[in-house]
């Protein structure tokens, strides 16, 4: 019981550490957004509701698709990523405490910060072993159907993502290409790092 309570704890603080990072980025989205944000952006400007729900939407509908191709992908992690990102990020852009845009070099801070801490939060929701997002799902799914290596599946579907966004009008700039450049080794060594932290903790409440 308190193993699992552990893992919900990292899962759950990695899923609102993730809204939160990319509410920041939004903020910035001139300088470019992450693929899946440049399309969920795209969708809002072009249809309305929020940026969050269509986040939640685009979830939802790569979990449809990830059931039918590769069942395997989805558990109960996938769909508590789809459903809650998104309102996190709502939560935050709602508060009104977030910086805007200045248009000056302060900007480009904010967007590392992003980054950065979509990294950390990705590291710290996956380290719960709680199950992996609906768009990790999907591309895992891709690959395997296809049966190209996951990187190859990656760069595929996120070019794809970028066209359809761009093409929508979504926010795609210099920053977009070097998203996964750069939140994917902050990724891994933050996985590692709250993957050995749940361990610990684990082993002291066991030992207690």
């Amino acid at each position: 019981m308190r193993t699992r309570v552990i893992q919900y704890i990292f899962f759950f603080s990695g899923l609102l550490l993730f809204g939160l990072g990319n509410a920041v980025a939004v903020k910035v989205k001139y300088l470019g957004l992450h693929p899946w944000e440049v399309l969920n952006v795209a969708l809002y400007q072009k249809f309305g509701f929020t940026v969050g729900t269509w986040s939640t939407l685009t979830g939802l509908m790569l979990i449809s698709v990830s059931w039918f191709v590769n069942r395997k992908y989805v558990n109960v992690g996938t769909f508590l990523n789809a459903l809650l990102i998104g309102p996190f990020m709502d939560f935050f852009l709602w508060l009104g405490i977030l910086p805007e845009a200045a248009h000056t070099s302060r900007d480009y801070l904010l967007l590392a910060c992003a980054i950065v801490l979509v990294g950390i939060a990705g590291g710290l929701y996956v380290a719960g072993g709680i199950g992996a997002g609906p768009r990790d799902g999907f591309m895992l799914s891709v690959s395997d159907r296809v049966r190209i290596s996951i990187s190859k599946a990656r760069i595929l579907v996120e070019f794809i993502v970028i066209g359809i966004g761009l093409t929508l009008g979504g926010p795609v700039f210099i920053a977009t290409f070097f998203y996964s450049l750069i939140q994917s080794p902050i990724f891994q060594v933050m996985l590692k790092f709250f993957g050995r932290l749940r361990i610990a903790l684990t082993e002291q409440q066991a030992d207690a």
